[in-house]
């Protein structure tokens, strides 16, 4: 039910004037409007590769860091591998956002298609069994978003093996 009213919610915010009310420019400026709200969407999807990007190699560079500096500047190790769990919990948290507003943007999107000729994302929706078949379309975001995770155990990882010394001792006497 609760997809049900979204659905209807979304087509009343979308819909709030008809040919008959808005005059003869209805149709091609609804074309117009939808050739943009596409564009935006594209605009996101690259703006995530970019954050994306960002948090692959500000990670990298982190791990190789750690790795880079000897045991006597634990201090310092414990510092970058601390920073390196917080970037990559936001960097999560930030693929979480776009995930829903690439779902909502489509929404729209399908919504928008239903008053114009061609319905184009939605036969593609259609075609891949609207995300039901994981043979036919695996999400991106269900891959991606295991990245920051692999990065957030190689930081605890790094942190734990700098201390790895020190740690078997308090258990090893």
């Amino acid at each position: 039910m609760r997809g049900h009213n979204m659905h209807d919610n979304v087509k009343k915010i979308l819909l709030t004037q008809t040919e008959k009310t808005y005059g003869a420019d209805y149709k091609a400026h609804c074309l117009e409007i939808y050739k943009m709200y596409v564009e935006r969407a594209d605009a996101i999807s690259s703006r995530r590769e970019s954050a994306n990007t960002f948090f692959l190699s500000v990670n990298t560079v982190l791990i190789g860091l750690i790795g880079y500096l000897d045991n006597t500047q634990q201090c310092t190790k414990l510092a970058i591998g601390v920073a390196g769990v917080i970037l990559c919990y936001f960097w999560y948290r930030l693929l979480l956002s776009y995930k829903g507003l690439n779902s909502a943007k489509f929404q729209v999107v399908h919504e928008m298609e239903k008053i114009l000729p061609l319905s184009p994302y939605d036969a593609e929706w259609e075609v891949l069994g609207r995300g039901k078949k994981s043979d036919l379309y695996k999400p991106f975001t269900h891959i991606e978003i295991v990245v920051p995770w692999v990065f957030l155990a190689l930081h605890v990882f790094a942190v734990l093996l700098t201390y790895w010394h020190d740690l078997r001792s308090m258990f090893v006497s």
